[in-house]
């Protein structure tokens, strides 16, 4: 059954706009909206002059194959990804060089190396911030990024340790790997102040710089500096002496894709970025006079930025409390009309990037409509066994 959903063109309409229920929608449901995907494609490519090269988002946003075939169509080819689920998603949705931005270790290094045989034609490369970690990679078409810590304290290779960074880049020629560059994912700059924010990130980026130039006085050639999620995106882009280096500079942002309430209060409103993820759920209970309760707790909607984890489109008088499992509350402002049970609610997720991974499958809205229903193909991971 096809029913009408009209989605919200922007922030301000978000707060102030219902979609009208779906009977035979079972909640909570994740709902995708394609027309504002392309928007948000669109809007990106803008920021970056129409250069799709210079654009290698992060899949652990997109997870749905559909999404990531959606950026290729678009020209952008070159993704990153942190599983080896995401990894195979992102070739069979067509892209033409992948990077597994995550320590490959153990096994998960072998599997990278298995699917890099499966596939010898697509450019795969891995993060490498251990000499360690090289052996495993010793003979093999799989290209090293070196992980370069801009003071996340997460993995990488602190900036200021610019001799080690060298060392280990020579390491990687002598062991006749493919040095593709260097890799910075300066993901603590969110200060809410842009200004201060651009400013904190312009002393990382200066000492990136001196990274390249000491790699290329030994004889070094560094081929892309891979920078930037959605935070740091209005820093990176600001930043013009990227546009000077003799290496390609790609931002990676993902978020991008759907968008959330955190991503929108971090880019310039005048980007154009959409909302393109709501999270569709039914008011179950009336536990009181002050709230009601819906069907979509922490394992529909991602909880891991705080309380509130979202908010309720069109319902601002709707406070989301602390959410259970399966359930969260809303508390209702005083003198505000309460939801009757049965009603259908439409929650903009505060962290889209896990709320995505919650669910199973996506309804696809496309000009208003329910398009498709669609496997969200990158959720979880691969089976744990090698081979299995």
């Amino acid at each position: 059954m096809t029913e009408t959903l009209t989605a919200p063109q922007d922030i301000q309409q978000l707060r102030s706009y219902e979609i009208s229920w779906l009977a035979d929608v079972l909640t909570p449901a994740l709902a995708i909206y394609e027309d504002f995907l392309d928007i948000n494609i669109a809007a990106t490519l803008k920021l970056l002059h129409n250069r799709p090269e210079r654009w290698r988002p992060h899949i652990k946003t997109a997870k749905l194959r559909s999404t990531v075939a959606r950026l290729v169509a678009h020209g952008i080819t070159s993704l990153k990804c942190a599983t080896t689920l995401e990894l195979l998603v992102a070739i069979e949705a067509g892209a033409t060089d992948i990077l597994v931005a995550y320590p490959c270790i153990g096994s998960r290094a072998r599997r990278v190396l298995q699917i890099q045989a499966a596939n010898p034609a697509i450019p795969i490369s891995a993060l490498i911030d251990d000499a360690a970690q090289l052996p495993v990679w010793r003979d093999s078409q799989v290209g090293l990024f070196i992980d370069v810590d801009p003071g996340m304290k997460r993995t990488g290779i602190d900036q200021q340790r610019i001799e080690e960074i060298v060392s280990l880049a020579k390491r990687i020629k002598q062991q006749e790997n493919r040095f593709r560059g260097l890799h910075y994912y300066e993901g603590q700059h969110r200060n809410s102040d842009l200004e201060q924010r651009k400013l904190a990130a312009f002393g990382g980026y200066r000492q990136l710089l001196e990274i390249v130039e000491e790699l290329c006085r030994n004889g070094l050639d560094v081929e892309e500096v891979i920078t930037s999620g959605t935070p740091a995106l209005p820093c990176a882009l600001a930043f013009l002496d990227f546009k000077k280096g003799v290496f390609k500079h790609t931002v990676s942002p993902g978020t991008v894709l759907y968008n959330d309430i955190t991503s929108l209060s971090q880019v310039p409103s005048a980007w154009g970025y959409r909302a393109a993820a709501l999270v569709v759920t039914t008011v179950v209970s009336h536990p009181s006079s002050e709230t009601v309760t819906c069907d979509a707790g922490h394992k529909a909607l991602a909880c891991d930025a705080g309380v509130p984890n979202c908010s309720v489109l069109g319902r601002p008088e709707l406070e989301p409390l602390h959410p259970s499992e399966e359930h969260l509350p809303l508390r209702i402002r005083e003198g505000a009309n309460r939801p009757q049970v049965g009603d259908v609610l439409y929650l903009i997720p505060r962290h889209v990037c896990p709320t995505i991974n919650n669910f199973d499958d996506a309804l696809l809205i496309r000009d208003a409509r329910i398009r498709a229903v669609a496997s969200v193909s990158a959720r979880g991971r691969e089976a744990p066994l090698l081979g299995s």
